[in-house]
């Protein structure tokens, strides 16, 4: 693949610790190291039943069964079928042949998706420097053994080293089978999970476990040629959907236990705040109530069922102390307003050309873009059992880091982390909620209170929206020149909350003193040939906590970044999706503005009240262009199509690919339609759907999708389509009516249809 000649020259390439890498993670990532100093050991091993075999981390096999396991939570996105499909297609499985089991914390599964991403150079980089750069942090991660599912990162760690997993596996058995028979190996076969003998004699995997657990694994294997492949890269039925859609799936909410009590709490609005005082006088003689306990910041209530125990936590007389952020919502602005201020400098990602002499030639544009604090809002509020006993915890969570439930737990209670056991379930969504902890810590104090006696908690729909870490509050100050019928300078200054160092200290204890890399999404990652283009960083002190949401720092900065350049490309007379083309020097993401161009058959502006808009961002390494066609009505905007084309290397499920897509771009409509929250003394004002409501599916476009296969690596598809979705709605609403809306949401200052 072709980059730019100059990738190395133009500050594309920046220190590996910049890009979230090893210093950010600090303590964290040292204590993680200390833990697999040893060596990784294969986790399955120690809790083997009678005859039976592990032969990785993510294969284990019984006289009765066979398991795989999953060491990405899936949280709706799919991954537990996918994970385990990659094992299964080597290992010659089918579907229906084996369980899924989420990964309990272990650095033997050490998230090596994460290494392009925090390598700290462009995602189409492939320079010896860049290169060494990513080997080097893969060395980190493992060494770390930095366990995780976020950042689109499950399919990049996932497509070879689970294969890799079922060929062992596959060789293994087969090893195992040619012992027992005298015949070689080389003439057995797999097919469906049995090995075959040349006579077509068949010997179940589920028979041979015990023999195969006296023999080491066979570690030099081969990986099939794709023109071989059953499942991968074909169109296939989820593994999850069944259960999913019958209604027999079971998620964390869903579990129970015996002799099992439920709570529900009330937590101080006030984020980040204990509890001073409460009454709870009135809720002590409601039905079904047990007990009530006071916990760090707040009160919890013991009942016979969760409904119960949510009615009388809301009868509790609360006061709380004061929020340490503004209490007011005009406040955090105007806070955020004062962040553009040497201070508050967060980081230069880049400064190409001369800008200052850049701005004084030709016409020069200024504007400024917002993006609101958003809540995460999954279906399946936060929730969770635990028992505490005098040997430690046992916690049954959905959640995105193991081992972080684990540190967070046990430090909520004062024991070791090794203590804790940890064990993910299915969850009803997350979008980042499921990174963070408000739901872990309360669990442990009330459980701790509880000793011996298993507790489910569930959180309040109001609660959830009430305790949850929002995405990053954001604002940018942009200032571009024209000149020559051209973009001659952009210079994008971002002011934001810091979504990703306020989770990272909120996980480990330790303040990160490296900028905050996520603030650099989408301004320093922008793949136009500008002569003279700035970027930079402020970061927000004193707002509220934030924490990473479907996208990060690129569900805002993709905004404001693609929005502006528009402003720019009209200025300068040119067509939108031409000018875009015609600046991108790297010849794969230009194929996907052509690809998306193509597939909306693109011919300039459409008059009569319709318009069209599109924008072009990477996040996670996968570029996604997005062109989104509207029409200006009397009683507001309808959003008539939207057409998408991504490039993620390898295609592994087509149906459940096309779903995420899909499903990415509703969600970044919906938020940019419709969607914010806004503080009144201290707490979130928006505590329910109906005040922080996703698009109607009246209003959900036709969304018509194209993965291509271009790039020189596999990519994830979970995030990145989101980026895109508001700059193209904005640009689309400007293409149909003049107006140019520079804040989220946009409902704001026009009407949807």
């Amino acid at each position: 693949m072709d980059t730019l000649p100059n990738l190395s020259r133009r500050a594309f390439l920046v220190g590996s610790a910049a890009i979230a890498g090893g210093v950010a993670f600090g303590s964290y990532g040292h204590a993680q190291q200390a833990a697999s100093a040893a060596g990784a050991v294969n986790p399955l091993a120690a809790g083997l039943g009678p005859d039976s075999a592990t032969f990785n981390p993510w294969v284990e096999i019984s006289p009765s069964k066979i398991t795989l396991i999953a060491q990405h939570c899936d949280i709706g996105q799919g991954v537990g079928s996918i994970q385990t499909i990659l094992i299964a297609e080597e290992m010659d499985l089918d579907p229906g042949q084996f369980e899924i089991r989420f990964a309990g914390p272990s650095p033997a599964y050490f998230n090596t998706g994460f290494a392009d991403e925090f390598s700290g150079f462009m995602a189409p980089d492939r320079s010896e420097a860049a290169e060494k750069a990513r080997a080097a942090t893969y060395e980190w991660l493992k060494g770390a053994g930095l366990q995780m599912t976020g950042g689109s990162s499950t399919i990049p760690d996932s497509y070879k080293k689970l294969r890799v997993a079922g060929a062992v596996a596959r060789e293994t058995l087969k090893a195992a089978a040619a012992k027992r028979s005298g015949i070689a190996v080389a003439d057995l076969r797999t097919e469906a999970g049995h090995v075959i003998l040349p006579d077509g004699t068949k010997i179940a995997y589920v028979d041979l476990a015990a023999e195969a657990a006296k023999i080491p694994p066979v570690m030099d294997v081969g990986l099939r040629d794709p023109s071989q492949w059953r499942m991968i890269g074909k169109p296939m039925e989820r593994l999850d959907i069944r259960s999913k859609v019958t209604g027999e799936m079971k998620f964390g909410i869903d579990e129970t236990m015996d002799g099992m009590v439920y709570a529900a709490v009330r937590l101080n609005p006030n984020k980040g705040q204990p509890i001073k005082s409460y009454d709870a006088s009135k809720a002590q003689s409601m039905p079904g109530v047990q007990k009530v306990l006071k916990i760090s910041n707040g009160v919890a209530v013991i009942a016979s069922n969760s409904w119960y125990a949510m009615k009388a936590a809301e009868a509790i007389d609360c006061v709380w102390e004061p929020a340490k952020y503004p209490a007011e919502q005009a406040d955090h602005w105007k806070v955020l307003g004062e962040t553009f201020a040497p201070e508050f400098l967060g980081k230069q990602w880049r400064n190409d050309g001369d800008i200052g002499t850049a701005l004084n030639e030709g016409t020069t544009l200024e504007a400024e873009y917002r993006a609101p604090y958003l809540a995460h809002q999954p279906l399946e509020p936060l929730n969770g059992i635990g028992i505490v006993t005098d040997k430690g915890m046992e916690i049954w969570v959905s959640h995105q880091s193991p081992q972080a439930v684990q540190f967070n737990a046990a430090g909520a209670i004062g024991i070791k982390p090794e203590q804790v056991t940890f064990h993910n379930l299915w969850a009803g969504g997350s979008f980042g909620h499921r990174l963070e902890f408000e739901n872990v810590k309360v669990l442990a104090e009330i459980a701790n209170q509880m000793r011996g006696t298993p507790v489910k908690l569930v959180f309040s729909r109001e609660e959830d929206f009430l305790q949850d870490i929002p995405r990053q509050i954001a604002m940018a100050r942009c200032k571009g020149g024209v000149k020559d019928g051209k973009i001659a300078a952009a210079d994008i200054q971002l002011a934001s909350t810091m979504p990703l160092n306020g989770l990272l200290e909120r996980t480990t204890g330790a303040v990160p003193t490296d900028p905050d890399a996520q603030l650099a999404v989408g301004i320093w990652n922008v793949y136009y040939d500008i002569p003279n283009y700035r970027a930079t960083s402020y970061e927000a002190r004193g707002l509220s906590p934030c924490t990473t949401w479907r996208s990060v720092g690129a569900s805002a900065n993709g905004f404001f970044t693609e929005s502006f350049i528009d402003e720019l490309i009209h200025a300068a007379g040119l067509d939108p999706l031409k000018a875009r083309i015609e600046m991108c020097k790297i010849p794969i993401y230009r194929k996907i503005l052509e690809t998306v161009g193509e597939m909306a058959d693109w011919k300039g502006p459409l008059g009569n009240g319709k318009g069209r808009g599109v924008a072009f961002v990477e996040a996670f390494g996968t570029a996604v262009a997005e062109i989104i066609e509207v029409t200006a009505t009397e009683k507001g905007i309808k959003i008539d199509k939207v057409w998408v084309a991504a490039d993620v290397g390898k295609v592994v499920d087509p149906i459940n690919f096309e779903n995420q897509v899909q499903g990415g771009v509703v969600w970044g409509l919906g938020h940019a339609m419709n969607c914010e929250l806004t503080y009144a003394n201290g707490a979130v004002q928006q505590t329910n759907y109906n005040h922080h409501e996703a698009m109607r599916m009246y209003q959900c476009p036709v969304i018509e999708v194209r993965g291509l296969e271009n790039d020189y690596t596999v990519r994830g598809i979970g995030e990145p389509p989101v980026p895109p979705v508001a700059p193209a709605l904005a640009n689309a609403i400007f293409a149909a009516t003049g107006k140019r809306i520079r804040e989220m949401p946009f409902n704001k200052f026009i009407d949807f249809v």
